[in-house]
């Protein structure tokens, strides 16, 4: 599975696809900016929402829950990657998050 750093989604954040797929409590604390919830336990229900044929950049807390959807996506046909380190390691690397249950 392909694997990228926070210093490297900041790069191409905006361009891409990101989903987030922690619980819905934990991204109104605090989430990366653009980034879709999905909570893992409904990506098996819900990954028609996301579009095949764009990579799908996947992230959670500390990066263990988006390697497991990641993986699960890649097994359905989708090109996606995982974000090491999570929205804890966007957190302190001083990136800014979006509050609230708004992208």
């Amino acid at each position: 599975m392909k694997e990228i750093s926070v210093q490297e989604l900041k790069t191409i954040l905006g361009e891409v696809n990101l989903v987030d797929v922690r619980e819905p409590d934990e991204y109104v604390d605090a989430h990366v900016p653009g980034a879709k919830l999905i909570p893992l336990a409904t990506v098996p229900v819900r990954d028609n929402e996301l579009d095949k044929s764009q990579t799908q950049y996947i992230i959670c807390k500390s990066g263990a829950r988006s390697a497991k959807a990641a993986e699960y996506l890649i097994g359905q046909g989708f090109d996606a990657v995982n974000i090491a380190g999570g929205t804890m390691a966007w957190i302190d690397a001083g990136e800014p998050v979006n509050t609230g249950d708004q992208p």
